[in-house]
């Protein structure tokens, strides 16, 4: 296990994560002081454990939101997906019934060029 000191609110913490997650850990402490920085300014000392307790709130409402939104994003690409199955599935229908109609058109053209030739018209399959 590796062991990372961060500073939250100027104040070092020892913590311990999985090896090659030090720099993460590192990133994810100095986005909280962040928000321990921010509500400090705008409410001065009220307590560490109240700005933490605080800042927790914050970051869980971010997360809240973004989980909101990634559901709508799902939702809307399982929409897209569905559209496209549709889609594909209306093209895929009108490609063939385009070829029965073009072997249609090509049998009648066939016959008309038969009796302009005199020669007697083959029977439809």
């Amino acid at each position: 296990m590796a062991q990372v000191t961060v500073t939250i609110d100027g104040k070092a913490y020892r913590m311990a994560c999985e090896e090659g997650q030090e720099d993460h850990l590192s990133d994810l402490a100095a986005r909280f002081d962040q928000y321990v920085g921010h509500l400090k300014a705008q409410f001065g000392e009220i307590g560490d454990l109240r700005l933490t307790v605080m800042a927790g709130i914050m970051v869980m409402d971010e997360l809240s939101e973004v989980n909101r939104r990634l559901k709508n994003l799902e939702a809307e690409v399982g929409n897209l997906r569905n559209s496209r199955d549709t889609n594909l599935s209306d093209q895929a229908r009108g490609e063939e019934a385009l070829a029965a109609a073009l072997t249609e058109v090509t049998a009648q053209i066939q016959d008309i060029t038969a009796k302009l030739n005199g020669r007697p018209v083959a029977p439809a399959n």
